[in-house]
């Protein structure tokens, strides 16, 4: 029965058309219904790699964050240990914060003398000075060790520094005089004046103490200023007023000896003037900064810039020079620094100069002449007896000329390294003279860094000096509200 009812279906489906072949069904599947689950959404996957994008950003962020807050001093150490593979390096003094705390002397160690790295001649770097400006180092030579710093001061800087230094007043250069002269060369008024470094009316410990002169005309010998620091130590107020010194000092100061050059030449001045600025507390805003700019341009301890010499400003008339000279002095077992003398309460019979680096400053631009001279820097066959008498002749011979350029600065170390971080033997090759102003003036102020190749006797001043200074900050503004702005 059933199979007649398929075949008369199938008859029925055939009289309708043409007659095609049966095909059964497919067989039944399982259909496996997917629904829309909400991780395969694209507007999900979106918003995951969304916030997956912006944590990897936020992982670069941060540590990009902590290599330039932590790791950037080292870089730039690393940067100047490595050959120059560029035209030019940034050099990053330290803060002035960091330069004081490294300025501490502990107890039988002195701090370190870092030194500049000249690399090359012509090799320029990059300091900060002052804040928001940078100003370019560029090598001059190597032997010595020698830079220029274009625009160490600005043009109205310049011309505050020698206002001011009108205002102190101007002597003559001293002269060298013989040694058997008894002429008394400056009253005991003026002699007061010249060593009253800040002006207030009263000479001071560190005043004494700090006294480095003897290079370029000291105005006492070596008994003279030990009299005059034992009528301070017995004077009750810790000062001397200028009718005390009077009475301590009598009738006894006369000009020294200037300072030798080479082969023992005195190095000496013709036609110029000179007067000092103290760079410490109580002076101008610009003396001040000054003393900051050669710290931070040194890179050497504050405490060392505090106690050096004062600012010496130098004006040459026309026809003005000074003969070839070192500012420095070789060292000598006869001998003692000037400035740590009294304080290594040394019995030597000689005193020199102690200067490890000289910081020049042009203060005009000389219409003609007037260049600085270092005739041997970088000869590489120096000798002596070749070169003739350079403590005249240096002019015509140099084998380096400077042309001053209102605000530039010139920096050279006077002594090379001991291989230790300390002061090693006199550079020879340091020699330098102010050749003639043929047209016009010439005008210079020179900062001296005091450093005693004795690291004990330097120690010991740094202790006595720097104790002086706080206790005198202790106790009070009772002298500096005489302080003058000079």
């Amino acid at each position: 029965m059933v199979e007649y009812q398929h075949n008369s279906q199938s008859s029925e489906s055939c009289s309708d058309g043409p007659s095609t072949p049966f095909r059964p069904p497919p067989p039944a599947r399982d259909c496996l219904r997917l629904q829309r689950s909400s991780v395969c959404s694209r507007a999900y996957f979106v918003v995951v790699m969304v916030f997956f994008h912006l944590y990897i950003i936020n992982i670069i962020a941060l540590l990009l964050y902590v290599h330039y807050n932590t790791g950037a001093g080292e870089v730039l150490k690393s940067e100047q240990t490595l050959p120059d593979r560029s035209p030019s390096v940034t050099l990053s003094p330290p803060a002035l914060g960091e330069i004081h705390s490294a300025s501490v002397v502990s107890s039988g160690r002195v701090f370190h003398l870092p030194r500049l790295e000249g690399i090359r001649v012509g090799h320029l770097q990059t300091v900060s000075l002052i804040p928001d400006r940078s100003h370019t180092l560029r090598t001059l030579s190597l032997k010595p060790l020698l830079f220029e710093i274009p625009g160490f001061l600005s043009l109205e800087e310049c011309g505050v520094v020698m206002q001011l230094a009108q205002l102190k007043g101007l002597t003559a250069s001293p002269q060298p005089a013989p040694l058997d002269s008894q002429e008394e060369q400056l009253t005991q008024d003026e002699l007061f004046s010249l060593l009253d470094l800040n002006q207030d009316g009263f000479l001071q410990r560190e005043e004494i103490l700090s006294l480095s002169l003897s290079n370029d005309g000291s105005w006492l010998s070596s008994y003279d200023l030990r009299e005059i620091h034992m009528g301070l130590e017995r004077n009750p107020a810790g000062v001397l007023s200028l009718q005390e010194f009077r009475q301590v000092s009598g009738n006894m100061f006369r000009h020294g000896g200037v300072g030798q050059g080479l082969y023992g030449q005195n190095q000496v001045r013709q036609k110029s003037t000179q007067t000092r600025l103290f760079l410490g507390e109580g002076t101008h805003h610009l003396l001040k900064s000054i003393r900051n700019r050669v710290t931070r341009l040194t890179r050497l301890p504050s405490s060392l810039v505090d106690l050096s010499e004062p600012l010496e400003v130098v004006r040459y008339e026309q026809g003005g020079y000074s003969h070839a000279h070192h500012d420095s002095s070789p060292s000598h077992p006869d001998s003692c620094c000037a400035h740590t003398h009294l304080a290594a309460n040394s019995s030597a019979p000689n005193q020199m100069s102690c200067r490890y680096v000289t910081v020049m400053l042009f203060l005009n631009l000389v219409d003609g002449g007037g260049e600085q001279s270092f005739p041997v820097a970088d000869n590489r066959t120096y000798e002596e007896e070749a070169l003739g008498d350079l403590s005249q002749q240096y002019c015509a011979k140099g084998n380096l000329k400077i042309k001053p350029v209102a605000g530039t600065a010139l920096l050279w170390y006077n002594h090379l390294s001991d291989g230790n971080g300390w002061v090693g033997e006199l550079d020879e090759f340091s020699l330098h003279g102010d050749c003639m102003v043929t047209r016009g003036s010439k005008w210079i102020g020179s900062v001296w860094i005091n450093v005693d190749p004795d690291q004990e006797r330097q120690e010991r001043y740094q202790r006595l000096v720097s104790g002086q200074h706080f206790r005198l900050e202790e106790k009070g503004t009772e002298h500096n509200e005489l302080h003058q702005d000079l």
